[in-house]
């Protein structure tokens, strides 16, 4: 999509891509910057239509939801249109296969959306909510749990692999209904149909993933509860004996008082205790050693499943850190060159470093720049910010503070200002270590370099022994100096090495 403003200045190019996601409580439109590997949202928006509510006694969806699911559509068709959406993909869960009216009223949504709608089986709405999850934890290693309003998915993922799917009838809605209410009763029904599931025997030492806004808003208590700093629930990680306290505590609760609770939608006060119950007893019966919070689901699987091969195998992490660089940095020639100048340090001078070290290196490299706009004196605070705060995934919340400390210090010197405390406190002393090592590296090319492509390839870097060589050619001797030296020396103490700057012919 290309569009002037009134200024005759470019918009960013996008091509937007929509999913439309009919769920059992919630019918939502979210509009992604493309079919990328890193999609972005661009728009997103949820409206709580409670399609599921009262089918497992009925059988049939009620008539004031599914005129709330329908207006809802109407609104989000139009908002594709003004977006410029070319691509919009539609499906519906649980509620709507479930129902005795639900073919029906998917035929209806189809003719006010414009668009084919998929209607997923139980087995299918598992698969995509399980590749949704890899898409953003690639190493995503247990148990996947997608908890909708009237039914919990659960898939086990090891390898990039998926098993089997099993599909239990245990979403909020439903069990609301058919326990009257009562949360005695439905903890009594989560037992006895969690009692025989062998899948929840698999989940010994490995983490349990969890989806859904029911669980999301639990992890959001479990921040607000914890004075934890960083409020990003993806990948967000909860110990199994804290998560089965906060949720048992919770499925105790009120809807009133669960609408006193400010980091609560006041919209899930009704079911959060029914989800929060069948967490409780879920944990209970596997021997997960924490909670692991996945903000993508069934939308970005559906997104993920449509990728070619090609693009599927790559990494999320790097793909956004190379956006970033496109959109903020000066040159992002020169971050790649940055990547292969650091390479030397690493891959070819002996210092430590496993494949995932390499490649959390290379994304700090990619992202060094993003804050040069900035007033000098806020770049590190500016850059910080930005990449802690950043909409990627394919991270753990240390290794995102990792790379948010390395920018930091690429700006403020290694040796110099503090960081956050409140930062340090989530990640270990060799994460911070190799943080002030890398940006140290950064600080000195930059310097010889000029932040152009072109230079770094030309000079080298290599450690032999005790001694770190900066090798600079004949025609570049001029750019030495003393800033050169000091920024070198830096580097050199930090890595634990004599320096030693060599002049070559």
């Amino acid at each position: 999509m290309k569009r002037k403003t009134r200024s005759g200045v470019e918009r960013p190019r996008y091509e937007p891509v929509a999913i439309v996601d009919i769920g059992s409580n919630s019918v939502r439109l979210v509009v992604y910057d493309g079919p990328n590997r890193a999609p972005a949202p661009i728009f997103n928006e949820k409206i709580l239509c409670g399609l599921g509510r009262g089918v497992a006694s009925t059988g049939r969806l009620s008539d004031e939801s599914v005129d709330r699911a329908l207006r809802a559509l109407r609104r989000f068709r139009a908002l594709a249109e003004q977006i410029g959406v070319t691509r919009v993909y539609a499906a519906a869960t649980a509620a709507a296969r479930e129902a005795e009216n639900g073919a029906d009223f998917v035929k209806r949504a189809e003719e006010t959306l414009g668009r084919k709608i998929l209607l997923l089986s139980g087995r299918k709405e598992a698969e995509l909510a399980a590749r949704g999850v890899v898409s953003g934890i690639p190493d995503a290693d247990g148990l996947i749990g997608d908890l909708g309003g009237g039914s919990l998915e659960l898939i086990e993922v090891k390898d990039g692999e998926f098993k089997k799917p099993v599909t239990v009838p245990l979403g909020p809605l439903r069990l609301m209904d058919l326990s009257g209410g009562s949360i005695d009763k439905a903890r009594t029904m989560v037992d006895e149909m969690f009692a025989d599931l062998p899948v929840l025997q698999k989940l010994k030492g490995r983490p349990f993933y969890a989806v859904g806004g029911t669980w999301r808003n639990l992890a959001r208590l479990h921040m607000a509860q914890t004075h934890y700093p960083l409020h990003i629930l993806h990948h967000y990680r909860i110990p199994r004996a804290a998560a089965r306290s906060l949720a048992s505590l919770v499925a105790g609760l009120s809807p009133e008082t669960i609408r006193d609770i400010p980091v609560i939608q006041k919209s899930r006060a009704e079911t959060l205790p029914y989800g929060a119950l069948v967490l409780d007893r879920l944990l209970k019966r596997t021997k997960s050693h924490s909670m692991i919070v996945s903000a993508l689901g069934l939308r970005e699987g559906l997104l993920f499943a449509k990728l070619d091969k090609r693009k599927r195998k790559r990494d999320p992490l790097i793909v956004a850190c190379v956006d970033f660089a496109r959109r903020y940095a000066r040159s992002v020639d020169h971050e790649f060159e940055l990547c292969d100048w650091t390479d030397q340090l690493f891959e070819k001078s002996g210092l430590k470093e496993d494949a995932r070290q390499s490649q959390l290196r290379h994304a700090a490299c990619l992202l060094a720049d993003i804050g040069w706009r900035t007033h000098p004196n806020y770049r590190g605070e500016r850059a910080m910010t930005i990449v802690s705060q950043g909409s990627f995934v394919g991270v753990s919340h240390p290794e995102r503070i990792f790379l948010a400390l390395t920018v930091f210090f690429r700006h403020v010197g290694p040796l110099g200002e503090k960081a956050p405390s409140e930062f340090i406190r989530l990640i270990d002393d060799e994460m911070i270590s190799r943080a002030r090592l890398i940006s140290s590296a950064q600080r000195l090319a930059y310097l010889l370099s000029g932040a152009m492509s072109g230079m770094l390839p030309r000079i080298g870097l290599d450690i032999s022994g005790k001694t770190l060589t900066l090798s600079m050619p004949k025609d570049l001797e001029d750019l030495l100096g003393e800033r050169v030296d000091r920024r070198f020396s830096e580097l050199a103490l930090l890595a634990g090495k004599t320096p030693q700057i060599k002049i070559a012919d």
